[in-house]
């Protein structure tokens, strides 16, 4: 059993699909004997206005700061934000990021240009699949390019509707080459590689990504894998933690890393 319990990638009811407060989730981490967490509530740039983001932010980051005061000395909060699609509108991503003093900024791609978040696209057939992956990769890629986040977040995020909403399998390997590119822009540019667990809890049944592209993204040079259990209920924070941290140490790694003020600080894994 694992002794150091840091998780990432947590959600208050911040995020529109969050159910508990900051407060109530740090209740829960001080019980549980959490050493760190850190809330990353949702900020999807593409509907930043539309959705009410704006507000959604300023709300997050305030109760954060107060679960951060609240639990000093008890739990390590640290204040995050998940920011999806934030290479969309470059302009208006650096002034939310500029705005905040996080510790931690966690990229991600939920949905496709001009369309909706892929939990809610619900048909899937074979060759929509192909297509979105494809597409999906490149967004990616693109989301790497740009660079002002930390963590790269679920890799293979839309695998997990592909197969709950349509039941297709996608093999990760069947994009090897857009893969391979991501993992080697994402180690030069030194960021960190996710490995989340929410997929365990839902059908899909898997590891975002899986322990063969964490290995790789060791081999390609990459220096910083990060847990996030991407939980939106408190009774899930550090959930699948230990099968991220077998893979950590198989894929060769043996520290986590963990951010405060958006520097790593490397966690030996014990």
């Amino acid at each position: 059993m694992y002794r150091k319990l840091v998780d990432m990638h947590v959600h208050s009811d911040n995020s529109p699909d969050g159910h508990h407060s900051a407060m109530f989730i740090c209740e829960k981490a001080e019980l549980m004997g959490v050493r760190a967490i850190a809330f990353t509530d949702h900020c999807e740039i593409d509907v930043y206005e539309k959705e009410s983001y704006d507000r959604r932010v300023v709300q997050s980051f305030f109760e954060i700061s107060k679960a951060q005061s609240a639990f000093r000395g008890k739990v390590l909060v640290l204040r995050g934000i998940e920011l999806a699609q934030g290479h969309y509108d470059k302009r208006l991503s650096d002034t939310v990021l500029a705005h905040y003093d996080y510790d931690v900024v966690i990229g991600a791609v939920h949905a496709l240009r001009n369309t909706t978040d892929f939990c809610h696209l619900k048909k899937y057939n074979e060759q929509s699949v192909k297509e979105y992956t494809e597409k999906y990769f490149r967004e990616i890629y693109n989301l790497v390019k740009w660079g002002n986040f930390d963590i790269l977040a679920h890799l293979t995020y839309p695998f997990r509707y592909f197969y709950q909403d349509g039941g297709i399998d996608v093999n990760i390997h069947d994009y090897d080459g857009q893969v391979d590119e991501i993992l080697k822009l994402l180690a030069e540019k030194e960021k960190a590689l996710e490995i989340n667990t929410a997929g365990l809890r839902m059908p899909y049944g898997k590891l975002s990504p899986e322990a063969d592209i964490v290995k790789r993204f060791h081999e390609l040079g990459g220096k910083y894998v990060t847990f996030g259990s991407d939980a939106h209920y408190a009774e899930d924070i550090t959930a699948g933690l230990e099968s991220a941290y077998d893979v950590m140490k198989e894929a060769g790694f043996d520290c986590f890393t963990l951010y405060q003020k958006r520097t790593p600080i490397l966690m030996p894994i014990e």
